[in-house]
């Protein structure tokens, strides 16, 4: 398979806390790439890295075949990649249809002249864009709440809201962090579908997810974080079989959850 993402060798310090140490790891296109470890291994500081909001202290990102540039968010979508947040981020006083519309406008060409000119152009671009915004509302199944203000949307529609606004920025590669928390059983199950969708249509995707039973029957790979390290990157059956893993994550020995 072709590799769509690489990792190299990835470090992050915080004063005197390293929270991540020379992490490597490949993503494929075309899978689902779990990333998992007990609270404070560093996924979130990983992804964070990755889209830009933190600068790394060393190492690098590959993304089909060019460096990706650091601390510049987005110029980081602007390349292909989205992310959803583990505490969600939505613009809470516009509708689900606007959050949307704001994701898109990240392929639209139309400069400030252009919206305040409201030529011609500018107007199509704009009708497109609300298509554009109706289709990935669809998409997820919140179609229905297009005009409710996001802010008044249950949390799970929050969450599938945040994953139509980052599918909006036409991504190849979709980073989900901790999609599923605070969903019921109900809920997670229409999310493994969703991801399940998303990647048959064309989307690669990496998940941080705490739930260990959705990560093992939905990704084909998983990488697991202990302190900062990666310990373990393999298909879930082995990772569930490794004893550093079972020790550091599953064992719990180390880890308060």
């Amino acid at each position: 398979m072709i590799t769509l993402l690489e990792a190299r060798n990835i470090g992050k310090r915080f004063g005197g806390l390293q929270a991540l140490t020379d992490v490597s790891l490949t993503i494929r296109k075309g899978e689902v790439y779990g990333l998992i470890g007990p609270n404070g291994a560093g996924k979130t500081t990983f992804f964070n890295v990755l889209t830009g909001a933190y600068v790394p202290d060393g190492g690098e990102f590959v993304f089909n075949g060019s460096e990706l540039p650091t601390g510049k968010p987005h110029k980081i979508v602007g390349r292909g990649i989205a992310r959803t947040f583990q505490n969600i981020r939505l613009f809470r006083e516009l509708t689900a249809l606007e959050n949307v519309m704001a994701g898109h406008h990240i392929r639209t060409k139309a400069g400030v002249w252009g919206i305040l000119a409201q030529n011609r152009f500018t107007r199509e671009e704009e009708r497109l864009t609300t298509e554009r915004a109706y289709e990935m509302l669809r998409y997820v199944g919140i179609e229905r709440f297009a005009e409710v203000v996001s802010r008044n949307l249950s949390y799970g529609d929050q969450r599938r809201l945040e994953i139509a606004r980052a599918l909006a920025t036409e991504p190849q590669l979709l980073a989900l962090d901790e999609p599923a928390a605070g969903m019921n059983a109900t809920e997670t199950g229409h999310l493994k579908r969703l991801i399940e969708q998303i990647r048959a249509d064309g989307v690669t995707v990496l998940l941080i997810e705490h739930d260990v039973k959705l990560v093992m029957g939905l990704c084909d790979r998983v990488a697991v974080l202990d302190f900062g390290r990666k310990i373990a990157e393999d298909v879930p059956a082995e990772v569930q079989r490794n004893d550093a893993v079972i020790n550091a994550y599953l064992g719990g020995g180390k880890h308060a959850h």
